[in-house]
């Protein structure tokens, strides 16, 4: 499992210090995650004022 940030992104940026494994980068027009290093933690979900990221299971 894995999270996705969705088009809500206002790319703050306050999800990218949170994350442990360092699996959040700054992308074009919004915040994304690498799926090969998210460990599902949801430190991002806790932080976002948007709550644009979602588990991959519910951004579907």
């Amino acid at each position: 499992m894995t999270y996705f940030i969705n088009h809500d992104c206002i790319s703050c940026g306050a999800c990218e210090p949170e994350c442990p494994v360092d699996a959040i980068s700054e992308g074009e027009d919004k915040y994304v995650i690498d799926a090969a290093k998210c460990i599902d933690c949801g430190a991002c979900a806790d932080v976002c004022p948007v709550d644009a990221p979602l588990p991959a299971e519910e951004a579907q």
